[in-house]
């Protein structure tokens, strides 16, 4: 038992003799290191903290050709159709087709709306019966009587002029037997009037049987050919107003909006969204597109007609298009102290829609320069990292100043003609109080 109890007590002495176990070396060894870095941080820190941050852009440079020309002035706009056209109806009526929707394609002459025909229908058939109504009785007048109508004018006058030789007859034998008291007066009286009668009769059918021979007056061909020609002329307007149910595009465009649906109301003036269509569709040429502007009157100096710009949209900003001043507007807009201009795309393409934002950079003219300018690469920096003809680059954490010369301005950019060559990073915005050599840091 004594034996067992020795066996299970600690040697010290032995654990002295070993050395330190390597757990607590480590421990010390981690200790020391700590104590050291956090005094060279507290060393360091304020020399970090005191070096500004700044913004850092890495300088490209570009070929020649695609070096853009100095821009005089940048403006914004819209883009618009250069002819907008509202199609509308000629004639009312209700819609009883369309064939078009929003966005179609169209080509001059197609087809748009038709609208109901009945009562157009019905106008020109009227129309038609008046006309040759009256060309009948035209032609009536113009070939004469006929023979028949001869014979029998001349037949009643020869049955009046026997009239008239029985009253004669009638009439002497009563102013005999009068003479001899044979008859009383009365008779000769009768027999007279009957006699004067007759005669007014014959002159009458004389009168008529001239006039038959020699066929209607001028005057009244004159009066039923001019009939005639507005009878044709109410017809030509009663086929034209047919015709016009038919609404067609007038020109090869795109749909820009389809104002009626079947059975809505068209009229040949707007009276409001709730009541008739003063117009079935909007549609404009895509091919023909405008970049509306408002230019300040202070900026107005700076350009001048057919000065070219390059467009870009707030949509595709690295599509760029040629352009040109088509058209400057001849008044002024007293109230925004502004001039409108219009600047007409060169070459539009799908991308291109009516009322998007759109910028123009106009250019300024420039002489061409010879071939061993155009061949040097072209470096723009912004203009804020520009000042007094120098600029700050980095270089291990240090601002460098180098001096450098400008050319033409380029929109928000200037030109560097020389001590740049691309490639370096350049502080687009310097503190005003940077110095040469002093140390920075980028903006994350």
């Amino acid at each position: 038992m004594d034996a067992e109890l020795k066996n299970l007590k600690i040697d010290r002495s032995k654990r002295r003799s070993d050395g330190p176990s390597p757990w607590a070396t480590r421990i010390i060894v981690v200790g020391i290191l700590l104590f050291l870095g956090l005094g060279a941080w507290r060393f360091l820190s304020p020399r970090l903290d005191a070096a500004p941050m700044v913004e850092i852009q890495r300088v490209q440079s570009i070929s020649a050709a695609a070096a853009p020309d100095g821009v005089v002035l940048n403006a914004t706009g819209y883009i618009v159709a250069a002819h907008k056209i509202e199609v509308a109806a000629k004639v009312i009526g209700k819609v009883n087709w369309i064939g078009v929707e929003k966005g179609d394609r169209v080509r001059e002459g197609q087809v748009l709306v038709r609208l109901e025909d009945d009562e157009y229908q019905a106008q020109v058939q009227q129309g038609k019966g008046q006309l040759a109504s009256l060309q009948a009785r035209l032609d009536e007048a113009m070939h004469g009587s006929r023979p028949e109508e001869v014979a029998q004018a001349l037949a009643n006058l020869n049955s009046a002029k026997a009239d008239l030789d029985n009253a004669k007859v009638t009439l002497d034998r009563a102013r005999r037997l009068v003479g001899e008291k044979l008859m009383a007066q009365q008779t000769v009286d009768d027999a007279q009037a009957r006699y004067d009668g007759a005669i007014h009769k014959v002159d009458s059918l004389q009168k008529t049987y001239d006039l038959v021979k020699l066929g209607p007056r001028q005057e009244e061909i004159d009066s039923l050919r001019g009939q005639v020609q507005q009878a044709r002329g109410a017809l030509d307007y009663a086929q034209t107003n047919l015709a016009n149910t038919i609404i067609r595009a007038p020109i090869t465009g795109t749909i820009l909006e389809r104002a009626v649906e079947k059975g809505e109301f068209v009229t040949t003036s707007f009276v409001g969204d709730r009541g008739a269509k003063g117009y079935v569709v909007s549609l404009a040429d895509l091919n023909d597109l405008e970049v509306e502007l408002d230019i300040s009157q202070g900026d107005f100096a700076k350009l001048q007609s057919a000065q070219r710009g390059i467009i870009t949209t707030d949509a595709f900003p690295d599509l760029k298009y040629q352009g040109h001043i088509k058209e400057i507007s001849p008044e002024a807009n007293r109230q925004k102290a502004t001039v409108q201009i219009k600047v007409k795309v060169e070459k539009p393409d799908g991308h291109l829609r009516p009322e998007m934002n759109a910028s123009v950079a106009f250019l300024a003219d420039q002489k061409p320069q010879p071939a061993s300018a155009r061949a040097k690469p072209v470096v723009i920096v912004p203009s804020s990292a520009v000042h007094d003809s120098a600029v700050f680059v980095v270089l291990d954490g240090k601002a460098v100043r180098r001096a450098v010369k400008t050319g033409a301005t380029s929109g928000p950019g200037v030109r560097i003609e020389d001590g740049l060559i691309g490639g370096e990073d350049l502080i687009t915005n310097p503190p005003a109080t940077l110095k040469d050599g002093d140390r920075v840091r980028q903006k994350v």
